[in-house]
This record gives structure tokens, sequence and C-alpha cells, in this order.
């Protein structure tokens, strides 16, 4: 499990502008942080940064004592704008591999799918799905194999009432367990959190 995500004196262009620098953050079990600012502002890109996805300018993202390559493979999840699904294969197809690929176990991928209320649709092709119940099925991975670190780009957008409530839970059993959440939002998470603006 991730002790700490540290990031020290962070700056990350897009071509030629530059979107932030100088930022700072430390996040430590049980904690939620959400990341605000305007369209454009960073948000997704220092959430990338943090999955390893996008090599910052400068500054540096580190994890405690678990080198980055490890806390990266092993302790980390994100959920981003696009919800990585692969549209032939059926609900529980995707769900089943992603959980395992993820180190999770057919057990959990089915109570994830209870909790995620996918049950009844687990046997269509992702393609049939609509956009908040791909979403769903998305953040079912992360109650199906549990990570220290979530990453995640606006989780609540498609998702209607209920459905947000539901993960809030999800989110607040991860936090109360020790995980850590970074969000991009601009609607407020349901649990409580710290809030950062990016690019400010």
């Amino acid at each position: 499990m991730l002790r700490v995500v540290r990031i020290q004196d962070l700056a990350i262009s897009r071509g030629e502008r530059r979107l932030f620098s100088g930022f700072n953050l430390q996040v430590e079990p049980g904690e939620a942080v959400a990341l605000t600012g305007r369209n454009g502002a960073g948000k997704t890109s220092l959430l990338r940064a943090v999955a390893g996805l996008l090599r910052p300018e400068a500054g540096a993202i580190s994890f405690g004592d678990t080198e980055p390559e490890t806390a990266r493979a092993e302790h980390l999840h994100m959920v981003g704008h696009h919800d990585g699904l692969k549209s032939t294969r059926t609900a529980w197809e995707e769900l089943r591999f992603q959980t395992l690929w993820t180190g999770g176990s057919e057990a959990s991928a089915r109570d994830a799918a209870q909790i995620m209320d996918l049950k009844r649709l687990l046997d269509l092709e992702v393609r049939r799905l609509s956009a908040g119940q791909r979403r769903r099925l998305a953040l079912a991975r992360l109650a199906a194999s549990p990570r220290s670190l979530w990453l995640l780009d606006e989780p609540m957008a498609p998702l209607d009432a209920g459905h947000r409530s539901a993960f809030g839970a999800v989110m607040a059993g991860h936090l109360a367990g020790g995980g850590m959440i970074m969000a991009a939002v601009h609607d407020p998470l349901p649990v409580p959190c710290r809030t950062v603006e990016v690019g400010a």
C-alpha cells in the first residue's frame, strides 16, 4: 500500500503553452483531493503525469519509499475521460479481464458488478451500453481490484443521482481503508475532500 504521493515544483506544458509551474501537493492515506480549475488548466495532464503517462517539464513525483515504476504498476488505478473498454467484449468479459489483470479475482469482479448495479447488463456487449452504464463498468474495476491510489477524471459526469450515491459509498470505503483519491472535477465529490485549484 502506498503511504504518500508527493508532487514537488511540477511544471507541465502542452505544445508551446505552459499549463502550470511550481505546483506542489502531498496526498496521504485516507485523503481525497478534488482538483479544480477552468477547462484547459491542466487537471487531466496532472493526473496523467502522476500515472506516468505524461512527462513533466520540471519537478518531481514520488511515492514515499515505493519506486515510481512499482507504484504505477501495482498500486494505482486511473479512470480518464475515455473509459478504456473494448467495445466487442461483453460487459462481464471486460470486467473479468481487467479485474484479473489488475490483481483482483473473479469473485471480486462479481461483487463489484453487484455494487455498481451491473448484474443485469453483464451479458451485453460493451458497445450496447449507454454512457452511464459504461462509466459504471469502468468504475467497477476500482472496487474489484482495490489499489491505494485512484486517479479519476470527471468520474461522476455520466452518472445519475442514484449511481453517484452508490459510487460515493465506494469512494468512502476506499478512503476508510487508507486509500487515496485524486479527482479532476467540476462538480463536488460526494466524500469529504480537500480542494486544490490547478493553474491558478
